[in-house]
């Protein structure tokens, strides 16, 4: 599957592979979470608590996306990326010490903004390096092994981890694989921090800044 694809592209899979198994282990049943374990929880603060995720990482990405475009060269996405991931994966282990619907929106809010510097960088990297005769390949690539594969698979296991264990030991371990995997990441350095924009961008016409 992933012979003769550049480091760049099955590095930024891999990774992503990792970060969506970690959280997709919980969100089927998060609203389970929410108003089995949290103080006055409800369907309606489950269903806040994602629109807050939603609204802050939208609010917040297309001006991150300007300033990244801005930018010259892949320093800014690659750190963009890397804290966003590293620090977005310590979001389930705030779900540790939520007990009020206020905690989890702070906490969804916090995520909103992790993933709107992770996901226009992941962007920008993933289309300057994919490799040019296999887009259609690669992108579907990301999709099927990173989203679908990772999500069905953790959405079975993590509902096995609740069932036998409790949410706090899917939290930890959610948490820890999502936070660990970003160090994947490191590795990308010496592949993207000497390559220009110029470089490496589409055959497209950019206006003139």
């Amino acid at each position: 599957m992933f012979k003769h694809i550049n480091k760049v592209v099955k590095v930024l899979v891999m990774t992503d592979f990792f970060v969506n198994s970690a959280f997709g282990s919980f969100a089927p049943i998060f609203a389970i979470f929410i108003t089995g374990q949290i103080h006055n929880g409800s369907a309606s603060v489950a269903g806040f608590a994602t629109s807050v995720f939603w609204i802050v990482k939208s609010l917040v990405q297309l001006p991150v996306a300007r300033f990244l475009d801005k930018t010259d060269g892949e320093f800014d996405d690659f750190w963009a990326l890397f804290f966003g991931y590293l620090l977005g994966g310590l979001l389930p282990f705030g779900y540790l010490f939520v007990s009020e619907p206020w905690h989890l929106y702070v906490l969804q809010a916090f995520y909103g903004v992790c993933m709107a510097w992770a996901v226009p960088s992941w962007y920008a990297i993933f289309t300057r390096h994919v490799d040019k005769w296999r887009v259609s390949f690669e992108w579907s690539l990301q999709s099927v092994f990173s989203v679908g594969l990772a999500t069905a698979i953790a959405a079975a296991l993590g509902g096995y981890v609740v069932d036998r264990f409790g949410f706090n030991s899917l939290f930890i371990a959610a948490g820890t694989i999502a936070s660990t995997s970003s160090l994947l990441l490191l590795g990308l350095r010496r592949h993207i921090f000497p390559k220009r924009r110029e470089a490496n961008a589409l055959p497209e016409h950019r206006p003139h800044r």
